[in-house]
């Protein structure tokens, strides 16, 4: 059934979201995407925020990239097999173009994609470096978090995953005609932001999360735990605003009942690791796979947690000779 909105109640708009003009720009015979530019930059700044929490546990420096080795590649093939599979109506069928589903710059991941193909590689990274994939995890949370909200302005710039129209002064004006304009509407009708709601919400999950895990000393995974929580409860509502075109399965798309799986995954991960671990973290690294350089280490404040990276204390010459003359 077509969306029936009166063009009345969108006159008299003070206010508007404009849509970018451009999503693409050319360095000679390269074609630069702004939505591969906002994915990249996210990923550098979960990097550099995981880097800086990973190391004030006591980890090597940027041992993160060495996990990122891994887990971004395998994160990005996942994220997009996840959005084909679940959109198949965009790539197969009579009149599709098949090779569509290799052009990832033209749009389309899906970020529990990411989070499947993304653990799978973190933990064999951790496996790698000797690092806890939990205190990875845990580590990653707030910054994955802001990836995903610097990630959002891709989907501006293509102008894509846009909620239902709305005549509220902060509607977002797409160009006419879109792959996803529901039949019906006039060309002046203006769309949810869903992709601002998200960058809000996520951003506002970034505060609540750095606060969470210093106010309650969150391990064990549990602040990934409350990550995955908090990001899929939003996903929940802009998923169910959203007019994009996928699979519905028993009254509810897809990517719904992913986000609800969020937020069941999460949960038990949160009780199960606070059943199972009582104390806090002795050390980013699994046993026997220690770090052993030098700088100070801490463990969010615990005192079971023992530094031993300072070298012992030597006697001095004067000290030595003093001992060498007593024993005669």
């Amino acid at each position: 059934m077509p969306f029936v909105l009166s063009p009345s109640l969108l006159a008299g708009v003070p206010l508007s979201i404009p849509s970018p003009g451009i999503s693409s720009f050319a360095i000679g015979p390269l074609t630069i995407h702004f939505y591969a530019l906002c994915i990249l930059a996210g990923i550098v700044a979960a990097t550099l925020m995981t880097n800086r929490r990973l190391t004030r546990r006591g980890a090597e420096p940027w041992v993160v990239i060495d996990i990122a080795l891994l887990a971004v590649p395998l994160a990005i093939i996942a994220a997009r097999i996840f959005h084909v599979v679940t959109h198949p109506g965009f790539y197969f069928g009579e009149g599709k173009d098949f090779w569509a589903v290799f052009r990832i710059w033209e749009g389309g991941i899906a970020i529990y994609g990411a989070l499947i193909g993304g653990a799978i590689g973190a933990w064999l990274g951790c496996r790698w470096t000797g690092i806890r994939f939990w205190s990875f995890a845990d580590a990653l949370a707030p910054g994955l978090l802001l990836a995903q909200a610097m990630g959002r302005f891709g989907n501006w710039f293509n102008q894509e995953l846009y909620g239902l129209p709305t005549d509220l002064p902060w509607g977002l004006k797409i160009d006419y005609p879109n792959s996803a304009w529901p039949a019906g509407l006039p060309e002046d009708t203006l769309f949810h932001p869903t992709f601002l709601y998200e960058v809000v919400w996520n951003v506002m999950g970034v505060v609540v999360l750095l606060w969470a895990g210093k106010r309650f000393r969150l391990q064990w995974g549990r602040l990934f735990a409350l990550y995955l929580i908090w990001y899929s409860a939003g996903r929940i509502v802009w998923e169910s605003i959203r007019i994009d075109p996928s699979e519905v399965y028993f009254g509810l798309r897809t990517n719904v009942w992913a986000a609800i799986a969020g937020v069941v995954i999460g949960a038990v991960i949160f009780f199960v690791q606070k059943k199972r671990h009582l104390g806090f973290e002795p050390s980013p690294y699994v046993p026997g796979r220690e770090w052993t350089g030098g700088g100070a280490v801490q463990s969010q404040n615990t005192d079971d947690f023992v530094d031993i990276s300072a070298p012992p204390q030597s006697e001095s010459v004067e000290d030595a000779a003093t001992s060498t003359v007593s024993a005669k």
